[in-house]
């Protein structure tokens, strides 16, 4: 069976067939820096960090590009807001996404560049596309004319005279009302970069293209992305660079959101859960294994409940791992045997990437193993460990590989479990301490929680802990 992917710009499953044969190429807009990483943030790293181990897998030399947004409107905002530069919201905000990327066990990528890295290739991009009657300078600013570009609005399937005016529709110098900024003009106090057309800033779009075609070429094989993505970022990054001359993206892959009580996860509805704070309680391999479990086309309702049981499956894939290997007499690290994956979970990843029947694979072989350790029956149990130990490696799950070596299995969830009860018990004393007026109680609480490293913060939502670094 033929690796396949369902292509958002045809709305079809294709055959995956590369560009240059043996190689896959994938650009993956990723962070823009402008706060710290929630769970619905993060979905997307780890979604396509499980496409990439399975083109490698599969063995096509990939190279991954996912660049860093580090500037924009918010960030600017939060700058000023701290009064500080933007750049230090922009590295500290990057910092927290490759610590959440890591953490979760994703693979660092081939280039990792930043927007403001990347100036004068916007520049002559620009260039080109007013040279080609596909963009305009006007008063400092420049946009790209849609009604320019006759496939405009394929990728999301919309008409030009259906869309809504973009978002500084109000500038007087456009020529419709739905042409998109390239590059903004220059305000007071706001970074800028000197072009030909004026001092100012990227515009949201440019930098993708222009970046895409430096690290990839003018055509590669993959472009990745949130699914609140496909319009307007991904619908302009392909009329820019189309426009130009580039034949861009050959597969266009999209994950769907994280919810919250049936809602996109966002810092605007208050419902975000920061990476930095869930892996307090969670396992991280655990929550990787959650995130990863559910087709990457398909929301995903986030709950603390649905969370634990995908604790619980995974641990109990650990279970046998760990039995399993006692039973061989295996000491160090497993090694991983070439041929071992089972012919069906192959067959469930060539169909784009179908990780739920890929983990039923997984079960079925940790059932059979277990039945086999019953049996004594050590060649069954071999097998069964071996295929386990490959199907898992694909998926970033191998716990002897990092960043799980070395974490136990049931003992570590265990220990978190129990510190947060404990931790709990303490803060529900603090809380009837504070209930009762009596805050000097309170106060010695909270300073006794400080004093063995456990910071305690009271927010509009509640009581957080969370472990000094």
């Amino acid at each position: 069976m033929a690796l396949r992917f369902y292509d958002t710009l045809t709305r079809s499953v294709r055959d995956f067939v590369p560009i240059e044969a043996g190689k896959a190429g994938i650009y993956l807009c990723g962070a823009t820096v402008q706060a710290p990483p929630h769970v619905g943030h993060i979905r997307s790293g780890v979604a396509f960090d499980v496409i990439r181990r399975w083109l490698t897998a599969k063995g096509y030399d990939v190279t991954f590009v996912r660049n860093v947004t580090d500037i924009d409107d918010k960030i600017i905002h939060n700058a000023g807001h701290e009064d500080v530069p933007y750049w230090v919201v922009a590295m500290r905000n990057e910092r927290a996404f490759n610590r959440a990327y890591e953490v979760l066990g994703c693979l660092p990528p081939t280039y990792e560049p930043r927007a403001t890295g990347h100036i004068p290739e916007m520049i002559a991009l620009m260039q080109r596309l007013i040279d080609l009657d596909h963009g305009y300078a006007a008063g400092g600013d420049v946009y790209f004319d849609v009604r320019s570009l006759d496939a405009y609005g394929s990728l999301s399937g919309q008409r030009i005279d259906d869309m809504l005016a973009a978002s500084d529709s109000e500038a007087l110098a456009k020529r419709d009302p739905r042409d998109f900024a390239m590059w903004k003009s220059a305000k007071p106090g706001e970074p800028f970069w000197d072009t030909p057309w004026g001092p100012g800033r990227p515009g949201w779009h440019v930098e993708c293209s222009a970046m895409a075609a430096k690290y990839l070429g003018p055509a590669f094989d993959i472009h990745g992305g949130g699914l609140d993505l496909v319009f307007p970022h991904h619908e302009n990054e392909i009329a820019q660079s189309v426009a130009a001359g580039d034949g861009f993206a050959n597969y266009w892959l999209h994950n769907a959101w994280v919810t919250t009580s049936g809602e996109k996860m966002s810092k605007s509805l208050g419902n975000s859960l920061l990476v930095d704070e869930v892996v307090q309680r969670v396992r991280p391999v655990e929550l990787r294994y959650y995130l990863a479990g559910s087709h990457y086309r398909s929301m995903l309702e986030y709950s603390d409940a649905s969370v634990a049981d995908a604790g619980q499956g995974y641990r109990r894939i650990e279970g046998f791992l760990d039995r399993a290997r006692e039973s061989m007499g295996v000491s160090g690290v497993p090694i991983v045997r070439p041929g071992s994956r089972p012919a069906a979970f192959d067959a469930a990843m060539d169909d784009d990437i179908a990780v739920p029947q890929a983990l039923a694979v997984v079960h079925e072989h940790v059932r059979a193993g277990n039945a086999a350790l019953t049996a004594q029956d050590l060649v069954a149990v071999t097998n069964a460990f071996d295929a386990v130990l490959a199907m898992l490696d694909v998926l970033g799950l191998n716990p002897w590989c990092e960043p799980w070596a070395g974490a136990s299995s049931d003992a570590s969830g265990r220990q978190t479990e129990v510190i947060d009860a404990l931790v709990q018990v303490v803060l529900a004393q603090r809380q009837d301490a504070r209930a009762r007026k009596d805050f000097a109680a309170a106060d010695a609480i909270r300073d006794g929680l400080d004093s063995i490293g456990i910071r305690v913060e009271d927010t509009v939502h509640g009581v957080r802990w969370s472990l000094d670094d």
